[in-house]
This record gives structure tokens, C-alpha cells and sequence, in this order.
């Protein structure tokens, strides 16, 4: 039987069913976070030199991240959410008021980007399910960038992801995988990783549980 060739990409209608648009940086509402979780540290009553000790972050980059200077990571915003004690989710994308949610590609909510501690881009995202009160689970689009510099991550929780577009190099502690649309993983977030795009940019669905 003759071998077929199977291509890297979906079709681009297809792709566009299950993602839609991903708008560039200069679109993106990204000041929300930074000025959500210096309302909590103060409503908490926390010093920057308290939630430092807490999280092990500087208090710099913690200064850096309330001005919006520093764009935090998913990693970092679960850390800081539970030193916090506040729900993942409230800091990431605000707390919900309804029972479910249908969300259209056309009404996907504000865009974030995250950036590395030297403040390279590394992704964006956009919350797929933010109306939902209670959730203990995040379902986020995020396109990938490249990450050179390999900066891992490991926060609480776990986390699903499933390659949409482009080459995703990921990494597990010591192991190193290059995943390709329709690839996906799942992994404990305690163990230290990093997921960036092998080159240019890559697109996939990310689903967090903060555990």
C-alpha cells in the first residue's frame, strides 16, 4: 500500500474554526493583571518584602509586575495566587458570576502576554471561560513565542496542552519533546517545564487545573 504524506499544518479553515484571530501586542488589555494583584496584596495587608518571602520572587520584579512593566507568566500567576490566597483564575482573568459559558470565537475576552524576568515576549493568551464562577480550571488560546534563553517554569496545579499550529518545543525536566499540530500533552506543573514555540510562533489550547 502506497505511503501518504501527512502535512505539519491544518487546513487554515479548520484552524480558523477553532481559534479565530489572535490580535497583535499592540491590541492587548495586559494592565488588568498588574493592577489586580497589587489590589489583593493590599487588601491582604502584605508587603512586597512579605509576599517576596512568600513566592520567593524579588521584591523588584514583584514592583515590576503591579506596574506592568513585567508581563507574569501562568507559573507566576499561580504562585503569587496562592500566596495570595486568591483563586488562580480571579487574578488571571477576574471572577466570574454565571454557571457556564459559551464563548464565540468573535467575543474571546482581552488578550494578555506574558514576558520573560529580562522582559522578552514569550506568549499571549486569551481566556476562553472567564464568566464562570468558582472554576478551578483555565481554558486559554495561546500563540507561542520562541523562548532562547529556556526559562522553565514550576508552579501547583497541572496542566493539558494540545498543539493547534506551528512546532512547539517542550520541555520536562530533563526531557525535550518537539510536538507538532495534533500532539498534546499532560503533565504535573510541579515539575519544571517550559513550552515555546520551536521557531516563529505556535498556536495551542492550554487548559490549567490550579489544583
Amino acid at each position: 500500500m502506497a505511503s501518504k504524506t501527512i502535512t505539519n499544518s491544518p487546513a487554515p479553515d479548520r484552524f480558523a474554526m477553532l481559534t479565530g484571530e489572535i490580535k497583535q501586542a499592540d491590541d492587548f488589555s495586559i494592565e488588568e493583571i498588574g493592577d489586580r494583584i497589587r489590589r489583593i496584596r493590599e487588601s491582604e495587608g502584605l508587603s512586597y518584602e512579605q509576599l517576596s518571602n512568600m513566592t520567593g520572587f524579588d521584591v523588584e520584579l514583584l514592583e515590576k509586575i503591579e506596574k506592568n512593566e513585567v508581563k507574569p507568566q501562568l507559573g507566576t500567576i499561580v504562585r503569587l495566587s496562592k500566596a495570595l490566597h486568591s483563586a488562580f483564575s480571579r487574578v488571571l482573568s477576574g471572577v466570574g458570576s454565571h454557571v457556564y459559558s459559551i464563548t464565540r470565537k468573535t467575543e474571546r475576552k482581552a488578550a494578555h502576554r506574558s514576558t520573560s524576568t529580562k522582559g522578552a515576549s514569550l506568549y499571549s493568551y486569551r481566556s476562553l471561560a472567564p464568566e464562570v464562577h468558582g472554576r478551578h480550571m483555565e481554558a486559554l488560546v495561546v500563540r507561542l513565542e520562541e523562548n532562547p534563553d529556556r526559562e522553565m517554569s514550576v508552579h501547583d496545579g497541572e496542566e493539558f496542552i494540545y498543539v493547534l499550529e506551528g512546532e512547539v518545543l517542550l520541555i520536562i525536566d530533563k526531557d525535550e519533546f518537539l510536538l507538532e499540530p495534533g500532539d498534546s500533552v499532560y503533565y504535573l506543573s510541579t515539575t519544571p517545564h517550559m513550552v515555546a514555540a520551536k521557531k516563529g510562533t505556535a498556536d495551542i489550547l492550554a487548559v490549567l487545573y490550579e489544583g
